[in-house]
């Protein structure tokens, strides 16, 4: 996230001090880490009203989009496999085993983007 006058040279004469404890000082530096913005630029944005977004949900949520998509084709390679060899290479039961396999878990995923 960038704050919205991001570039613009901080007067270096105008700091604002903050007083925390070690625990306090810890979870901002964590948030700060989380967000992908110095402690400095994270308060800032924070402060100004501005809600950081972190770097990690975004990561999680796009590594989750990856695999359901992988699961997608997994899946349509299976039919596409299925329809040109029919009755050959597999139990009928195990690839509704493994069809079934594939639908559940992409259900969990997006079970699981929906609380990210």
């Amino acid at each position: 996230m960038t704050a919205p006058n991001a570039g613009e040279t901080r007067d270096r004469q105008r700091p604002l001090k903050v007083w925390v404890n070690a625990a306090e000082r810890a979870r901002i530096e964590a948030q700060a880490e989380a967000a992908g913005l110095s402690v400095s630029a994270y308060l800032r944005n924070v402060g100004l009203g501005h809600q950081p977004r972190s770097v990690v949900d975004l990561d999680a949520v796009e590594q989750l989009i990856k695999v359901n998509a992988d699961l997608g084709r997994l899946g349509g390679l299976l039919k596409l496999w299925l329809t040109d060899t029919p009755g050959r290479g597999a139990a009928v039961a195990d690839v509704r085993e493994l069809l079934g396999y594939i639908k559940d878990t992409q259900d969990e995923l997006r079970h699981a983007m929906t609380r990210l």
